[in-house]
């Protein structure tokens, strides 16, 4: 018996250590590719708050520059977050790895799309 509770405080510890919380100002870089393919160097600036499974805050270029996020969610070390800019809407697909958040994000506006590839870090 002290087996199965010592194994289930063990897999509990281990549960909750590996959960991200991404609170915080986040700062770090988009690679965007554009249309016609080529790439170019854009900044990002994050305030997140997380409650749970709940992302909320603002995002945008600079800490001057920001908008709400919408649709924010955290499971494990993933998080999908929209900010709509505009006609457009930012779609945020990211993951803790090693201090870094990092992922895709897809801005959709009309019919045009643009992808770009994310790493920043918290400040």
């Amino acid at each position: 018996m002290k087996f199965w509770a010592a194994l289930a405080f063990v897999l509990a510890m281990t549960l909750s250590a590996s959960a991200a919380d991404l609170t915080g100002t986040w700062s770090g870089s988009l690679k965007v590719t554009g249309p016609d393919g080529q790439v170019q160097d854009d900044s990002i600036h994050m305030i997140l708050k997380q409650d749970g499974g709940k992302l909320t805050g603002t995002a945008g270029p600079s800490a001057d520059q920001q908008m709400p996020i919408d649709k924010g969610t955290v499971t494990g070390d993933k998080a999908t977050m929209e900010v709509a800019v505009g006609q457009g809407i930012f779609k945020f697909e990211l993951a803790l790895i090693a201090e870094h958040l990092k992922g895709d994000v897809t801005l959709t506006a009309g019919p045009q799309t643009m992808k770009a590839k994310m790493d920043a870090t918290r400040k």
